[in-house]
């Protein structure tokens, strides 16, 4: 939708990958319906995972006692957070939409998309106490994970030996997204693309891109534990 702003926080080594694919595709179909995208592409960046004390550029609150948690909030109010943490948070800011695209890894997101969600969404910044789920920081914003699978989807169902995918988002899209005052779109899972024909990988992408072009037209799911995990 035109004027509308997208930030897609994306989590592949190759480009030439699905993932890649997925991530190209959204630029190109968003950008034509008018959207300011942005591209964080984390191993390009080099992004750094880690939550340490390089964090926090100005002194710290208590020299004696690291707390990560304390002193990035301190921090982030101060104004002294690292340029790349600011850099993140501004692109945030300003986004309608985020994009997370990645292969999951062990029923999660890869370390380099974790560190973002660690040091990103601090404390002042995306929530407080009081100042979550519902009055996260981030609400009015909505976020969408897109990501691919080792496993095939039956292998990802109720019965299926890695039990029903909505579990594993769980801690993603509630105790992160929803935690921060996202809005959370369904998501839009390609089952294992590796075990998958040219043809079907094709198709997990067009149908990607197809979604988008009617993805503000959509509503976001009901972020509690019912979705999830069953009455």
């Amino acid at each position: 939708m035109a004027g509308k702003k997208v930030l897609i926080v994306y989590a592949h080594q190759e480009p030439r990958s699905l993932n890649g694919s997925l991530k190209d595709v959204a630029v190109a179909e968003l950008s034509q319906q008018g959207c300011t995208v942005t591209v964080s592409d984390l191993y390009a960046m080099n992004f750094e995972p880690r939550a340490t004390g390089k964090d926090i550029t100005g002194t710290l609150s208590n020299p004696g006692f690291f707390n990560y948690g304390v002193e990035t909030h301190k921090a982030y109010e101060k104004r002294s957070l690292s340029s790349d943490i600011i850099e993140e948070q501004k692109k945030l800011q300003e986004a309608d939409l985020v994009i997370f695209q990645f292969p999951l890894y062990w029923f999660s997101v890869p370390a380099v998309l974790k560190g973002w969600m660690d040091r990103v969404l601090c404390q002042g910044f995306a929530f407080d106490f009081p100042g979550s789920y519902d009055d996260g920081f981030l609400k009015g914003k909505l976020a969408i994970l897109s990501l691919t699978t080792g496993g095939t989807a039956s292998m990802f169902s109720k019965t299926g030996v890695n039990g029903d995918f909505r579990y594993f988002l769980w801690p993603l899209q509630h105790g992160t997204l929803h935690f921060c005052g996202f809005k959370v779109l369904a998501p839009q899972i390609s089952f294992g693309p590796e075990m998958a024909s040219e043809e079907e990988r094709k198709r997990m992408v067009a149908s990607w891109a197809q979604r988008l072009k009617t993805i503000w037209e959509e509503e976001p799911i009901p972020c509690s534990p019912p979705w999830y995990f069953g009455q």
